[in-house]
């Protein structure tokens, strides 16, 4: 049962992965069914409380996943994440490094001098 929603402020409810699945076979299924594309998105979406974009969004990544839209998958979209995380640790690591390189050259600089 869907939580009532507030007009003009949108909802934080996150669907899992079956929840989602399924409503990404219910659009297809209606689709091969009806032989059409146009309504199927939006009557599944309110059949379930689901929001209509979410819906749509779901079906469209689906589509990517599976090859029969062109776009990003979520397979390479999580590497770029994780990629780019890893990016900003070694970065990260790489201006401790330089900081304490610059500290303990100063002190060497300073015993060298003595």
């Amino acid at each position: 049962m869907p939580k009532e929603q507030v007009p003009g402020k949108p909802t934080t409810r996150r669907y899992s992965d079956e929840e989602k699945a399924a409503a990404v076979r219910m659009v297809r299924t209606l689709r091969a069914e009806l032989g059409a594309t146009q309504g199927t998105v939006q009557r599944v979406a309110t059949q379930l409380g689901y929001g209509v974009e979410s819906v749509r969004m779901w079906v469209k990544q689906a589509d990517i996943d599976e090859g029969l839209a062109p776009g990003v998958s979520s397979a390479e979209a999580a590497r770029v994440r994780e990629l780019e995380q890893e990016v900003r640790e070694l970065r990260r690591a790489n201006e401790v490094l330089k900081r304490a390189a610059s500290f303990f050259g100063a002190e060497l600089d300073r015993h060298y001098r003595k």
